[in-house]
C-alpha cells in the first residue's frame, strides 16, 4: 500500500493559518471605553457598562438577564440576606414589589422586623464602625457597621411582635409566608407609607422567612410565650412544600440574590425539592447574584451558578450571572434601570397567588 504524506511546509502553513483563525475568534469583541457623554439615565449606564470589564461588566450583563425574566413567562424569586433594611435598602424592595420585579421573597427575619421598625415610623441612623461600642451599650444603641438603631425600640417592637402572634389561632401552625401575609396587613393599618412586609401583603406577593427564630421575631414570639402570652408555632416545613408548588407550577423560574445565606440556599433548593416531588422542573432558568463571598471557601454564600448546576438547582443552559458587589452598591442602580423600562414592566406576564392559609399558584 502506498501511504501519502502532507508535506512538513504545507503542514505548517495549516497550522499557522488554524491558528490565526483561532486567535481572531478569540480576539473578535473589543473593550468599549465608557464614555459619560449622554448617558443620563442608569439604563444607559449600565448598558454602557456591558462593554467595559470586571465587576462593572458583570453589573451590566446582571441587568440584561433581569430584562430577560421580565420579557419571558417567567416567576422571580429572589433572595436578600443582610442588614440591607437598615443600610437604606427599604423603599427600594418596595417599589421591586409594587412595579413586579420580582413575585417572590425570601429574606432573614432581620430584614423583615427592621422593615416593620421603619413601617411604624421609626427610623435607622448612620453612626461610624469606629465609634466606642461600650458607650453604645450603655446607651441601649445597636450598632450594624456604621448604622446605630435604638434597642430600646426593638424590644419595644419584639413585645408588638409577640402580642400579634397571640392575637392568631394557637391550635394550628402557620408557615412563614402566612404568618408575614397577615403581619403585613396588620401593619398596613398603623402605618402612612408602606414597607417591605405591608406592601408584599397589598400585591399579593409571597414572603418567606427560612430562619425566622434566628431573629427579633423570634425573639418577640419566645418572649411572649415565655410570659405564658402564646402557643403560637411555624410550618417551616410548608415553606418548603409551597416555594417548590410555586416553581413546579411556573412556566420557568429566574432567582436574583443579594447577598447569600439562608435566603439564597432556600430558593436554590426548590429546584431540587421540586425534582424530587417529580414535577418535571430542570433548574432555574435564569440567575443573577450580587455577592461579596468567595467560591473558594466552600459555602454557599460564595458558590457559584456552575456549582449549583451540578445539583439540578440551576438549568444547564440558564442565561445566569455573578456580580462581586456589595448590594447596596449594584440593587440602587440596577433597580433604578429597570423602573425605566415602562413598556416591559406593563408588558409582563407575572404570576399570581391566593394568599390563604394554602397557597394558590397561577403562573
Amino acid at each position: 500500500m502506498k501511504h501519502t504524506h502532507t508535506p512538513p511546509a504545507e503542514e505548517s502553513r495549516a497550522s499557522a493559518e488554524e491558528s490565526h483563525a483561532t486567535k481572531e475568534r478569540i480576539l473578535s469583541t473589543p473593550t468599549r471605553p465608557f464614555d459619560p457623554v449622554g448617558a443620563s439615565s442608569a439604563s444607559e449606564i449600565l448598558t454602557r457598562m456591558q462593554g467595559t470589564a470586571f465587576q462593572g461588566k458583570q453589573l451590566g450583563l446582571a441587568f440584561e438577564v433581569w430584562k430577560k425574566m421580565l420579557g419571558d413567562r417567567c416567576t422571580i424569586m429572589m433572595g436578600m440576606s443582610g442588614a440591607m433594611v437598615p443600610a437604606g435598602m427599604r423603599r427600594l424592595v418596595v417599589r421591586m414589589i409594587e412595579n413586579r420585579l420580582i413575585d417572590c421573597l425570601v429574606s432573614t427575619g432581620a430584614n423583615f422586623f427592621h422593615d416593620l421598625h421603619e413601617t411604624l415610623g421609626n427610623f435607622h441612623y448612620q453612626g461610624s464602625p469606629s465609634i466606642d461600642d461600650v458607650l453604645l451599650a450603655e446607651n441601649l444603641i445597636d450598632r450594624m457597621y456604621d448604622v446605630l438603631a435604638d434597642e430600646q425600640k426593638f424590644r419595644d417592637h419584639d413585645q408588638w411582635i409577640g402580642r400579634f402572634a397571640a392575637s392568631l389561632d394557637q391550635t394550628r401552625p402557620y408557615t412563614t409566608r402566612e404568618f408575614l401575609y397577615l403581619l403585613g396587613l396588620e401593619l398596613a393599618k398603623h402605618s402612612k407609607e408602606d414597607g417591605i412586609v405591608s406592601a408584599a401583603a397589598k400585591a399579593g406577593i409571597p414572603l418567606y422567612c427560612p430562619a425566622v427564630a434566628d431573629s427579633s421575631i423570634g425573639i418577640g414570639i419566645a418572649a411572649n410565650r415565655y410570659a405564658g402570652g402564646n402557643r403560637f408555632t411555624f410550618d417551616v416545613i410548608g415553606d418548603v412544600v409551597e416555594t417548590a408548588q410555586i416553581v413546579a407550577e411556573s412556566k420557568a423560574t429566574g432567582v436574583i440574590y443579594f447577598g447569600g445565606g439562608t435566603p439564597k440556599n432556600f430558593v436554590q433548593q426548590t429546584e431540587v425539592t421540586a425534582i424530587i416531588m417529580n414535577t418535571g422542573v430542570t433548574g432555574h432558568k435564569y440567575a443573577i447574584q450580587c455577592v461579596t463571598d468567595a467560591a473558594h471557601w466552600g459555602g454557599l454564600s460564595g458558590c457559584t451558578f456552575e456549582e449549583a448546576q451540578s445539583w439540578g438547582k440551576i438549568a444547564k443552559d440558564a442565561s445566569m450571572v455573578t456580580c462581586h458587589s456589595d448590594s447596596t452598591i449594584a440593587m440602587p442602580i440596577l433597580v433604578s434601570a429597570l423602573l425605566e423600562q415602562k413598556k416591559l414592566l406593563a408588558n409582563r406576564k407575572r404570576p399570581s397567588f391566593k394568599m390563604g392559609r394554602e397557597l394558590g399558584v397561577s403562573a
